[in-house]
């Protein structure tokens, strides 16, 4: 077994380890690296030229990205921010390379603006959630993650038009999250929140229009 195909075992199996008991953001959090096939070492993935595919190079840098994350979430449990925001970048040059690497692979974008987002990179954040959302406008995860950063940067209405997105796309989960932040957004900005926080859904052909303003941001 090569060294490569043991350390991607390795992440695989330290992955599968309850990580989510490190997650502090609610239920819709970023989702894991696929266990098979992709990973390099796995049933199934193998090329039978012992050369790994981009997808696959993409997929193992993504792995270590998300457990970057998780140790980050875990730091910042304990208070160490600082340990945190290292880790957080570092998840975002992993992503970096992931999308190099695979530049449709929806996932890490949605991973890279996360990470970039907790590291106060809203420019970055905004740019990623938006290569994500065109290649997959229904990706729910993603949805969530950018109303939460429109509410970090103070503006409710697009913040509700992700909410209106997760209604009309049926995802009970990432709704309920972001409206619980909207909620709590509300309560503290009373004067900026007088448009309620369900309005009707988007319109179909406006998939990737929830970040049409982010030039500015």
């Amino acid at each position: 077994m090569s060294m490569r195909s043991a350390a991607a075992i390795a992440i695989v199996m330290l992955l599968a380890a309850p990580v989510a008991d490190a997650m502090i953001s609610g239920p819709s959090n970023p989702p894991p690296p696929p266990s098979q096939p992709g990973i390099p070492g796995m049933s199934g993935s193998g090329t039978g030229s012992g050369q790994l595919t981009a997808r696959q190079q993409a997929e193992e840098s993504y792995a270590l990205a998300y457990e970057e994350v998780g140790k980050a979430k875990k730091d910042l449990e304990d208070g160490k921010a600082k340990n945190a925001e290292k880790k957080f970048r570092r998840a975002v040059e992993r992503c970096e390379k992931a999308v190099l690497f695979d530049e449709r692979y929806h996932e890490a974008w949605n991973l890279l603006g996360f990470s970039a987002r907790k590291i106060g990179d809203y420019d970055k954040a905004f740019k990623a959630y938006d290569r994500c959302l065109a290649i997959k406008p229904d990706y729910a995860p993603a949805r969530e993650y950018l109303g939460e950063a429109w509410l970090e940067k103070g503006d409710a209405k697009q913040a509700r038009l992700q909410l209106a997105w997760l209604e009309r796309l049926g995802a009970t989960e990432e709704l309920k999250t972001l409206k619980g932040h909207y909620d709590a957004w509300a309560a503290a900005h009373p004067d900026s929140a007088a448009a309620p926080a369900s309005p009707s859904p988007a319109p179909a052909d406006t998939a990737t229009a929830a970040g049409a303003g982010t030039s500015g941001h």
